[in-house]
């Protein structure tokens, strides 16, 4: 990362030779003597030290200038690090600034290397705040991820198997990764179980939803702002690609983007570096990334609904992952799984499947796939009155291991019924993200869902 010191001093003799003088520890000195343009500097820039004069008007000693510019500076940037430069002679000055929050200050006339020592104990210090700030916007999502119910991809099907073996494989590596499916399929799973596998498993797997973030929130939510950049921005935030940073970045839903989206996640990819809104300097980020959609991605780079340059930048290695009704031997299997879960988490530790329950539930053709499959477990769960979970218990719906074609016309009501439940599907239950794809009112929606019993 570039390094950078602001100097405010009125004396341009002064600020000139501060300036050749911390030009060899520093990347980028920026010098001024009105103090007026510090606010715009501090907004336009995060600076790693400021170099601050205590006194501006000729003939006034106060050291008021120098404490009133330091409170404007950290109000801008709570962990700016600023250096106070005082007279010989007023230390007392000095050391009222630093109870107003200056780190240190240095005397005029100054040692040279004593002024060095004291403007890199003040980088370090810069760097320091930085990387607890960075800390505890991770600690925030690592307490998300161990409020996580912690699953592993289960099955013994050898389509299974072999998704299993192949991602083990990629997991070595920090190959990019795009898995497809259907929704309810496990990507998200398998997006974990690469990461645990990986040498970044000890830093976080940071999830991302794609479809639930709008165009105006997207560079915020990916790479973060710093204060002031708009309205809202009142302390600066860290985005998805900085708080995954040394991890693992998930996009899931990425078929959602919209094209100038598309254009700005590649921009960060291909660079790995983001910019944050209202920043002007890069931020370098070291991510794995993985993505996700139940999309057509090939169908879409054809149709010009998605970058032909993003998607083969997002997959070096493609995993496909197959529906729940061709992996049969894998149903008993996770039902099992699902009945023990919620057997616990319902105070029902004796219940068990009848082979004839075992039987529907393979001979179902889940088109919510391993979700909907662990929603009907838990409802039998919830709705049985015996130790023993049997057909009439699960709550399915009609159709069988095999789309029906039915020569009948869909009646209106059918298909709207339909919609809801693929847009409650798409939206992994959110009713009022499912209200605002299908054009309806939150109440409606919950009115319609409870006429036809979802």
């Amino acid at each position: 990362m570039r390094s950078s010191i602001l100097i405010i001093d009125d004396h341009k003799s002064v600020l000139k030779a501060l300036a050749q003088l911390l030009e060899q520890e520093f990347d980028e000195v920026t010098a001024i003597a009105n103090p007026n343009q510090i606010p715009s500097l501090v907004k336009e820039d995060s600076f790693d030290v400021v170099l601050l004069d205590m006194n501006f008007s000729a003939g006034i000693n106060t050291g008021n200038e120098g404490i009133y510019w330091l409170s404007r500076i950290l109000k801008i940037d709570p962990l700016a690090v600023v250096v106070m430069i005082t007279a010989y002679g007023d230390v007392e000055l000095a050391v009222k600034a630093m109870k107003e929050g200056a780190t240190d200050f240095v005397m005029k006339p100054w040692d040279n290397q004593r002024l060095i020592a004291t403007i890199q104990s003040a980088y370090k210090l810069r760097k320091s705040k930085i990387e607890i700030k960075n800390y505890q916007e991770k600690q925030s999502h690592l307490i998300e991820e161990i409020d996580k119910p912690f699953c592993r991809p289960i099955g013994k099907s050898p389509v299974f198997l072999k998704i299993l073996n192949e991602a083990g494989k990629v997991a070595g590596t920090d190959a990019n990764v795009l898995i497809l499916g259907e929704n309810g399929t496990g990507k998200e799973l398998i997006a974990r179980e690469i990461h645990r596998q990986s040498g970044r498993s000890r830093q976080l797997l940071v999830n991302v939803d794609m479809g639930s973030i709008t165009e105006t929130l997207f560079e915020s939510e990916m790479f973060g702002h710093v204060r002031g950049a708009f309205t809202d921005a009142k302390t600066d935030k860290a985005g998805r690609f900085e708080i995954a940073s040394g991890g693992t970045l998930f996009l899931d839903e990425i078929g959602n983007l919209s094209l100038s989206m598309q254009a700005k996640l590649l921009t960060a990819i291909n660079n790995r570096e983001i910019i944050k809104v209202g920043a002007t300097r890069p931020l370098p980020v070291d991510i794995r990334l993985i993505c996700a959609t139940n999309r057509d991605l090939k169908s879409m780079v054809t149709s010009d609904l998605f970058r032909e340059d993003l998607y083969y930048r997002i997959n070096t290695i493609e995993i496909t992952l197959p529906p729940l009704r061709e992996r049969t031997e894998d149903i008993e299997l996770l039902a099992g799984h699902f009945l023990l879960e919620y057997a616990l988490k319902y105070n029902k530790p004796m219940l068990r499947f009848s082979p004839k329950a075992v039987n529907k539930l393979q001979k179902h053709y889940w088109p919510g796939n391993i979700r909907e499959l662990r929603h009907t477990v838990e409802k039998a769960v919830i709705l049985t009155e015996s130790d023993i979970i049997r057909p009439e218990d699960f709550l399915l719906s009609t159709q069988s291991r095999q789309p029906l074609l039915s020569t009948k016309p869909i009646s209106l009501a059918e298909m709207e019924k339909q919609a809801i439940i693929k847009s409650l599907e798409n939206n992994r239950g959110n009713v009022l993200k499912a209200a605002k794809e299908l054009g309806l009112a939150r109440q409606t929606l919950y009115n319609k869902m409870g006429k036809y019993n979802l």
